[in-house]
């Protein structure tokens, strides 16, 4: 893949996709062992911001945080694996699909605890929105995950207009 410079948008791109590895501390948790909440979605917004990044070839900022669901508790001990995949994109933006898995480092169960769609922003250099890339979307996973994105986009662009 050519390396992109800003607003020199290159042609479609397959979906980026990062992940990243952390282990859970005492300090990232509340006094009944779970991991803060807040925390996880700090480390969910980093690791997306660097899959739409990478995708966009360009700087990126966080335009809002979707549907996000705590499903099981991330506890103290656990080691944890943050996967960040590009979903969808419009003219600007970018949606990153974002599943936070917990190990547990006795039994090496691996299960899904939280999952959320990241919205960024494309901005050239002077911190102005600029186009991204178009994604190719090819399997069914793929096309899936885009359909999903897309509602949760609409829906989002939906709410921000109700509220004005």
């Amino acid at each position: 893949m050519a390396k992109s410079r800003i607003n020199d948008v290159p042609g479609p791109r397959k979906p980026e996709e990062v992940r990243s590895w952390e282990l859970v501390f005492p300090n990232d948790a509340n006094p009944l062992g779970s991991m803060f909440g807040g925390r996880v979605m700090a480390i969910m917004d980093k690791i997306a911001g660097i899959a739409a990044g990478r995708f966009a070839g360009m700087p990126v900022v966080t335009a809002s945080t979707e549907a996000i669901d705590f499903k099981l508790p991330i506890r103290v001990g656990d080691r944890i694996e943050t996967v960040a995949r590009v979903v969808w994109v419009g003219k600007t933006s970018i949606v990153v699909k974002v599943g936070v898995y917990a190990e547990d480092p006795q039994t090496c169960d691996y299960v899904l605890c939280t999952s959320a769609h990241f919205n960024f922003v494309a901005l050239d250099r002077n911190g102005k929105p600029t186009r991204v890339p178009e994604i190719i979307v090819e399997s069914d996973e793929e096309k899936h995950d885009y359909k999903v994105a897309e509602f949760v986009k609409k829906q989002a662009l939906e709410r921000r207009k109700e509220l004005g």
